[in-house]
């Protein structure tokens, strides 16, 4: 029988960003959604604030978020930045996922300094990809600068940031090699 360790490092050292183009059209079910929902409520939490919202977008809740992200970016972008190309992007990549699931954040700056909520947030987030990489789901952590404008259409609170979207969708790309140096090189060892 496999140890915990090897499996849980071999889900870590697979997890890769998978972007919506490699995505199929197979849908991905609600229950699985939630499954890689509930892992992220077991992300550390200094003082147990919980910090992460999600927001799911699926069927056509999902085009019209990809629909709003492209008219900001449009009406945002001066003349000669603007690119068709991008435009038409925006709205492809949120077709081509089977879920989005917005990336928010309910600070408390009245018990903790926001980086900690930001830190426990993003381990939550991480948490969501491990969870996607065991189920065969390709994930990607998006942070558009269109999202800074898009909190009356999230209906956030205003305590609550939004710190991105997160695309899944089955796939079928191969494996690919990590590109990471060795550890070595970031690690100090003191032990006098």
């Amino acid at each position: 029988m496999e140890k915990e360790i090897d499996i849980l490092s071999s889900i870590i050292q697979r997890r890769r960003s998978i972007f919506p183009p490699s995505y199929t059209q197979e849908e991905i079910p609600a229950d699985v959604i939630q499954q890689v929902l509930d892992s992220a409520n077991y992300a550390p939490s200094h003082k147990l604030t919980q910090p992460w919202r999600f927001i799911v977008f699926r069927k056509a809740a999902k085009h019209k978020l990809g629909t709003e992200l492209a008219r900001i970016y449009k009406k945002e972008t001066a003349d000669e930045n603007f690119l068709l190309k991008k435009y038409d992007g925006i709205i492809e990549k949120a077709n081509q996922a089977s879920c989005i699931i917005v990336l928010n954040a309910q600070l408390h700056p009245e018990l903790l300094p926001e980086w900690e909520e930001i830190a426990s947030f993003a381990c939550a987030v991480q948490n969501m990809a491990l969870t996607a990489e065991a189920l065969n789901i390709g994930a990607y952590w998006s942070s558009p600068g269109t999202l800074s404008r898009m909190g009356n259409y999230l209906g956030l609170q205003p305590n609550e940031k939004c710190f991105g979207v997160f695309y899944m969708g089955y796939h079928n790309e191969e494996p690919r090699a990590p590109k990471r140096t060795p550890i070595a090189e970031k690690v100090r060892w003191l032990e006098d």
